[in-house]
């Protein structure tokens, strides 16, 4: 199991990575300063999470509860397949705000 964590990267942008469980998730309820961050819209870059269960979609939720109450807009970014099948299967696919963006990936470099 790897540990979450969640990292702000500037901007009202965050990364959220490792696994989200109902044993791990307690640990990031604080770990979001919405209040805080500088923008009136922000994103978590969710391409991070390597497993998930019905409480990261908790987490989730919870966030975008948080942010409309403060006003703000959050999108979700790359939401793993397994929290989009979870989510489905809960009827919120509609109420979770997410997209997909393209990463850049680490080209291998060639022999001179």
């Amino acid at each position: 199991m790897t540990e979450p964590r969640i990292e702000e990267t500037g901007h009202g942008s965050w990364k959220l990575a490792g696994d989200l469980s109902f044993t791990t998730v307690p640990a990031l309820m604080g770990g979001l300063d919405i209040k805080s961050a500088d923008r009136p819209r922000i994103s978590i870059d969710l391409a991070g999470v390597t497993r998930s269960d019905s409480a990261g979609l908790a987490l989730l939720i919870g966030w975008l509860r948080e942010s409309e109450r403060l006003g703000k807009t959050v999108t979700f970014l790359n939401m793993p397949a397994q929290m989009q099948s979870i989510a489905r299967v809960c009827g919120l696919d509609g109420i979770l705000p997410s997209e997909t963006v393209e990463t850049p990936r680490r080209g291998r470099r060639g022999k001179r």
